[in-house]
């Protein structure tokens, strides 16, 4: 295929490289209002089977080293197309986050012999504090190093290492805790939360992430409050060095009841 050659040559110390990837809209529904946490679990479900699809299509590129599954959703994100939507990135490298984050991952196994990713979620399933929804293979909890107050990690319970490694059963029960976070998001404020929702997994460059990677959904809310936002000001921008003026196990307690007050009234409001 023809890639477009950059503008500038570049230099040493400023270096450029062709085009190389691929940018996919996936769209959610054909209900211009609709919202991923208004749909069923069917529809998450369905879903779950077109990111599974596009990763394994996408990632068998020879090009492709990444396939970055995410979603922008609300204004405050700056989301300017309204439609529910998500979108993919198949990037001809392994961007900086996810990289630095396997890196961590394969230090940890090289050091202690087991995943990094399970022994954590074993630490949170034992404390139990920042748990926000269960599973039968996946599990929601607020990080102990939350960037957002209500920032939340999606885990899948088995050491899979992408989304086209989990199984029937598995994705089910990953529809059903994205479905039981997103309406306790929506409930925490009374309105349709803004989000960003990104999938961390294993890159598709060839290597060894056995261990290492292991399939996981990151939600980063913006919102403090109903009406103020957390904002990456001096010391997240310049510094990288993030400021949360509150506990996560203060905003998981609060997150947990929103998520338990959505699921009564769901309950309810059923035939």
């Amino acid at each position: 295929r023809d890639v477009p050659e950059p503008d500038e040559k570049g230099t040493a110390l400023t270096p450029t490289a062709p085009g190389l990837g691929v940018c996919e809209v996936v769209l959610y529904s054909d209900d211009h209002d609709a919202t991923l946490a208004g749909m069923s679990e069917r529809r998450i479900r369905n879903l779950i089977e077109v990111w599974a699809d596009r990763y394994e299509e996408l990632g068998a590129r020879e090009e492709v080293r990444y396939v970055f599954i995410f979603e922008n959703k609300g204004e405050a994100i700056g989301v300017t197309l309204h439609h529910p939507h998500g979108q993919i990135y198949a990037y001809p490298f392994v961007p900086p986050r996810p990289k630095k984050e396997l890196e961590a991952a394969r230090e940890y196994k090289t050091h202690s012999g087991g995943c990094l990713h399970c022994d954590l979620l074993s630490q949170e399933h034992e404390d139990g504090r920042r748990m926000v929804a269960k599973g039968e293979h996946f599990s929601a909890f607020i990080p102990f190093y939350a960037h957002f107050p209500f920032e939340a990690h999606v885990y899948s319970r088995r050491c899979a290492s992408s989304i086209a490694d989990l199984d029937a059963a598995e994705r089910w029960d990953l529809a059903r805790v994205l479905k039981r976070l997103l309406i306790g998001y929506d409930a925490l404020f009374g309105f349709s939360l803004p989000y960003m929702m990104v999938m961390h997994q294993s890159p598709t460059d060839g290597e060894d992430y056995e261990g290492v990677a292991h399939f996981h959904v990151e939600f980063y809310p913006p919102n403090r409050t109903a009406d103020k936002l957390k904002y990456l000001a001096g010391s997240e921008t310049g510094a990288g060095a993030f400021v949360m003026d509150v506990l996560p196990e203060q905003t998981a307690h609060t997150l947990r009841e929103a998520i338990e007050s959505a699921a009564d009234e769901a309950g309810d409001a059923a035939p």
